[in-house]
């Protein structure tokens, strides 16, 4: 090959999902846009899939990414689902604006799914256009690639291009088309589709499939099915636990948008909270807060159950038994997502220690935050600077709360706590610094890349936005104004799906 010449774009593909019976999706490929551009490219994450970066940026290479050419070695599918949205019944949804090209397995050897979102009309589309337009799609790439930064497990954005294409919502828009990449792209509502249709042989595979690619463990086990549950539950509890404790609100929590693999999945109308209060909710599309911040523990235990309905036929021919054993393993949820909490918030406040008033003195600072209108991020970064044993360190952080005495309260008996830790103060910030973020994408600063890109076609300050979001640990002068919260002008109230 001549040493200016780019290289050919190659996906060492391996198609499990496609191997599948038909009805397990629809088989097409994606719709070509007119004139796709390259906005972005993680580079990083695709050389740890095993892609060449030089060749994704090449012609040829936005070609794929916009879905004009398929790849050699891809299948290209939509996959079929149902789901409960905000409680209601939808007995098929599906990939409606959405092609999975296939899967790659990692450098660690880990699968994964190669979708593209926003690639053109599929069977599932119901009444909609099957595009994507810009907003959401930056939208998802930044949060999504901020949660990766922070260590919660979640889908990846490898690239993101515009379509050359307007999209018609309330008015004209830019196009834009996501290329997502996700462990699998398996719901809860997958399971429930088959499980409505009383397709035990469908659901059996489905399970089968999940187990072989995620929780190998359950197929050693005397009840596979059960075993498969409950790892289900367990990673979600997980997961959940690091939203709460991160402040982030999902604000679309239906079965179809929760991952079987435990990733964050479907970033619509998500925000991460400024301001901490337990019913803040930022989706346009939420009237009733059914998906609060403070409910989403709740509702995902409720999701699960609906999991483990479904999958009450692989349990045995005994009803009572398979409902029995469910229940218990659904019941186990609020002490998973407790326990892994609650360690959560310890390291947040600098403890090591278990001690049995470790709980309520975590509720009584959240509820001091809420009352004081307290900045969630802030507010924790800023006790990783205060000192055991000098109160005078406290005045950054105290100004955070509307009565900083209230503050002084709580944080005598924190004091008191940390006291019974023995450890020095250096070595409980830097612990505490390792957990608790300066930088998180705040609603503003995303509301601002998205005017930028969409009005003017502007990029800069998403490449900006995106340099200090992959280091949030790590808090850097010349980042200052990527940690102030919104002026009272440049709040953000609403987020939006963008379907």
């Amino acid at each position: 090959m001549n040493l200016h010449e780019t290289p050919s774009v190659f996906f060492p593909f391996d198609n499990s999902y496609a191997r599948l019976p038909d009805r397990f999706f629809a088989k097409l490929t994606p719709s070509p846009v007119r004139a796709p551009q390259l906005i972005r490219l993680n580079e990083a994450l695709a050389e740890h899939l095993g892609l060449d970066p030089e060749s994704l940026s090449s012609p040829e290479g936005i070609e794929i990414l916009s879905g004009n050419r398929v790849p050699e070695g891809a299948e290209p599918l939509a996959m079929v689902y149902a789901g409960h949205q905000f409680g209601n019944w939808v007995p098929q949804l599906g990939d409606g604006r959405a092609i999975l090209l296939g899967e790659v397995i990692d450098r660690d050897g880990v699968r994964h799914d190669i979708q593209l979102k926003g690639s053109g009309h599929t069977p599932f589309s119901r009444m909609g256009d099957g595009r994507a337009v810009l907003g959401p799609v930056l939208r998802e790439y930044i949060v999504g690639e901020a949660m990766a930064a922070l260590g919660i497990p979640t889908t990846r954005a490898l690239a993101a291009v515009t379509t050359g294409e307007q999209v018609a919502r309330e008015q004209l828009l830019p196009g834009a088309i996501l290329t997502r990449v996700a462990q699998s792209h398996v719901r809860v509502g997958t399971f429930q589709f088959f499980a409505a249709r009383g397709d035990e042989e469908a659901l059996r595979l489905l399970a089968d499939h999940v187990i072989n690619r995620h929780y190998p463990d359950a197929s050693g086990s005397d009840h596979p099915y059960r075993a498969l549950l409950d790892a289900v539950i367990a990673r979600q509890a997980q997961l959940i636990a690091r939203w709460q404790l991160i402040g982030f609100i999902h604000g679309v929590m239906n079965t179809d948008n929760m991952s079987i693999a435990g990733e964050t999945i479907d970033y619509g109308p998500c925000a991460f909270m400024d301001t901490y209060h337990p019913e803040t909710v930022y989706s346009s599309i939420d009237q009733m807060g059914r998906y609060a911040y403070a409910n989403q523990p709740r509702i995902a235990q409720w999701n699960l159950a609906v999991l483990a309905q479904s999958l009450l036929p692989l349990f045995g021919d005994d009803e009572d038994v398979a409902v029995a054993q469910a229940q218990d393993s659904i019941n186990r949820f609020p002490g998973l997502l407790e326990a892994a909490y609650l360690s959560g918030m310890r390291a947040k406040l600098g403890l090591v220690q278990e001690r049995a008033g470790d709980t309520k003195l975590a509720h009584d600072l959240l509820n001091c935050m809420a009352e004081n209108k307290a900045d969630f991020t802030l507010t924790f970064r800023g006790l990783c600077d205060v000192s055991a044993a000098d109160p005078e360190a406290d005045a950054a952080v105290r100004g955070l709360f509307e009565d900083p005495v209230a503050f002084d309260c709580w944080a005598g008996r924190w004091r008191e706590r940390l006291d019974q830790e023995g450890n020095s103060d250096d070595m409980r910030q830097t612990a505490m610094r390792a957990v608790n973020p300066a930088y998180i994408p705040r609603n503003h600063l995303v509301a601002e890349v998205i005017k930028a890109a969409t009005e003017n076609g502007n990029f800069a300050l998403l490449e900006k936005l995106m340099t200090v979001l992959a280091s949030p640990y790590e808090e850097r002068p010349e980042y200052a104004r990527y940690r102030i919260p919104p002026r009272p002008e440049q709040v953000v109230h609403e987020t939006f799906c963008g379907t």
